[in-house]
């Protein structure tokens, strides 16, 4: 048995920022995917994979007993399937910012949630935000916190324009540019990275005034209008607020860019050449480039691994 496929995705913009009611923008990534399945074959990975949804069940069984207004489940099918050896299999990278837990919940609301909100029906405002709560809650699981984007992102496969907490909708991007110099591309740190950490830190630093200053000032400021830009088309405009945004978290967010990648970091901004920025919490895993002359960036970045992502 295998489930229906569900995709990766990648936070352009509103990464930290979400929380304080920036916008944001997240567009499904096709490249990585993962689907339920049920075989014989079983090697370390599978099973740590099986026994991972195990505790994702007893999980399910709480938010279930603590919140059925919300959502309830076959949980009974979903033991039978986990006892039968089921396990997400999946060739997107854990750890990596690109949402491994969030095609996961996906996938398991898709196969067991009881009156589920299907993708195919009129998806209201209310519904998108009643798909995001019960999403929040389930990959609380994986993160200790969530915001439930990254589920919702893989579920409707779809880009989607994060307005403010209570107001998010489907969003029409511009079409990429088959030959364009401009790029938006992942960069390979080699590293995992840890969500709960980063968020942790990030949640210390908001209790300093002057972090929250900074944060509304110039990182939700930036973030908002790079959004605009991007889905208005506007380069120009955007790659001035990219260079902005990337110069206030190299400054503000540390402990969320590895050691080895600060100067390459600072590199960036000083050549024009690329701009970086965290994808996902940071910590490690992929970091998100932009540049107006991917030649230039593939240039500048020879020794590391670049994916295109999309293209101006």
């Amino acid at each position: 048995m295998r489930g229906p496929l569900f995709y990766s995705k990648i936070l352009l913009f509103g990464e930290y920022g979400i929380i304080k009611d920036s916008k944001g923008l997240s567009i499904p990534y096709n490249f990585y995917k993962g689907a339920l399945k049920i075989n014989d074959h079983h090697n370390e990975s599978t099973l740590r994979s099986n026994k991972k949804l195990k505790l994702f069940l007893a999980y399910l069984e709480d938010i279930q007993k603590e919140n059925p207004e919300l959502v309830t489940f076959n949980l009974k099918a979903l033991k039978l399937d986990i006892d039968k050896g089921m396990y997400f299999d999946s060739s997107i990278p854990q750890g990596y910012g690109v949402g491994s837990s969030g095609a996961l919940v996906a996938a398991v609301y898709d196969k067991y949630a009881y009156n589920k909100i299907t993708i195919l029906e009129n998806l209201t405002r209310e519904k998108l935000l009643i798909l995001k709560a019960i999403f929040a809650e389930m990959e609380s699981f994986f993160h200790g916190k969530s915001s439930g984007l990254d589920p919702l992102n893989s579920y409707l496969s779809l880009p989607i324009l994060i307005n403010s907490k209570d107001n998010i909708e489907p969003a029409g991007i511009p079409s990429q540019t088959q030959y364009g110099k401009g790029a938006v591309f992942l960069l390979d740190s080699g590293i995992t990275g840890e969500t709960a950490p980063m968020v942790h830190i990030f949640m210390e630093n908001m209790k300093n005034e002057g972090f929250r200053k900074m944060l509304k000032d110039q990182f939700v400021k930036h973030t908002d209008a790079c959004v605009e830009d991007f889905l208005k088309g506007d380069v120009k405009s955007l790659f001035s607020n990219i260079k902005q945004l990337s110069k206030v978290v190299l400054d503000n967010f540390k402990p969320m860019i590895p050691k080895e990648f600060q100067t390459l970091w600072k590199k960036g901004i000083d050549t024009n050449a690329y701009y970086l920025k965290l994808c996902g919490s940071g910590g490690g895993g992929y970091m998100l480039g932009f540049t107006e002359d991917i030649v230039k960036a593939r240039k500048a970045l020879e020794k590391y691994k670049l994916e295109v992502v999309y293209n101006f």
